[in-house]
């Protein structure tokens, strides 16, 4: 899984772009909160916002530290998030950059915050790009990870995996808290506290978003509607007349540091 599919995130996300830029649950969250809460952003700190999307948490941290690199894969996406930050953000410290996550075109240390806000299951390679991370925060440096919480019951998972492709098939797959916590270990990152927060989606605007089409947004919501009991009341699906409105995932925060020196 290399250029070809890392070329397939581009196109996917290249012509989603403008969805992803309007959507105002990237804009605010818990998530946001609770990170800003754990790195305690100074007007002293440079941050690299990692697959940086809309451009949300670039902006949302901008006001807050003295500058922000806003990073991401596709060059569509990170043209939308420029005219975003620049229209909406009334800031001039986010500069921007094409970057893999896990190729960062970065030197060593040259960061002392680090976010990365709900791409890491499209990452081919997250303990690469964990290293990458690693590489480029200054020691102390302090580090956000926000993505979708993998389940651990066997039949949630597959049915998680299943929507989550039939959605967009550049997702490749979430990860539990403990897979989480040995990856942050083996890449030398020092973990200091996880936290889960709960993340309802409205369902048309979530499908809309991935530029599904009409039939294959119709299939996805039958997917939904006639799941399990189980399924349903943990992933909290609301329907109404056979059309289903909403559902609430899990977001795992995971903040970590790179060692100072000893």
């Amino acid at each position: 899984m290399g250029e070809r599919f890392k070329d397939k995130v581009r196109e996917q996300f290249g012509k989603s772009a403008d969805s992803y830029i309007r959507n105002k649950g990237f804009a605010t969250g818990d998530d946001l909160l609770a990170a800003r809460e754990l790195l305690q952003p100074t007007l002293d700190d440079n941050l690299l916002d990692i697959a940086c999307g809309g451009g949300h948490t670039a902006l949302f941290f901008a006001p807050l530290v003295r500058n922000v690199v806003a990073s991401d894969l596709t060059m569509q996406m990170l043209k939308k998030a420029q005219e975003y930050v620049a229209e909406e953000g009334g800031v001039d410290n986010v500069t921007f950059r094409e970057a893999d996550a896990e190729d960062l075109p970065f030197p060593a240390g040259a960061f002392t915050l680090l976010t990365c806000r709900i791409a890491p299951h499209h990452f081919p390679d997250v303990p690469r790009a964990l290293k990458e991370f690693h590489r480029v925060l200054r020691r102390d440096g302090r580090m956000v990870i926000i993505d979708t919480l993998m389940p651990e019951d066997p039949e949630i998972v597959e049915f998680y995996q299943t929507m989550e492709k039939m959605r967009d098939p550049t997702h490749i797959r979430a990860y539990t808290r403990d897979e989480w916590v040995k990856m942050i270990d083996d890449s030398g990152l020092i973990l200091h506290e996880t936290r889960i927060i709960p993340k309802t989606h409205d369902f048309p605007e979530w499908a809309a978003r991935a530029g599904m089409k009409r039939e294959a947004t119709q299939q996805l919501n039958r997917f939904f509607a006639e799941a399990p009991m189980k399924i349903q009341d943990f992933f909290q699906i609301e329907t109404f007349a056979g059309e289903v409105e909403s559902y609430t995932d899990r977001k795992l925060l995971i903040y970590a540091t790179r060692p100072g020196k000893k």
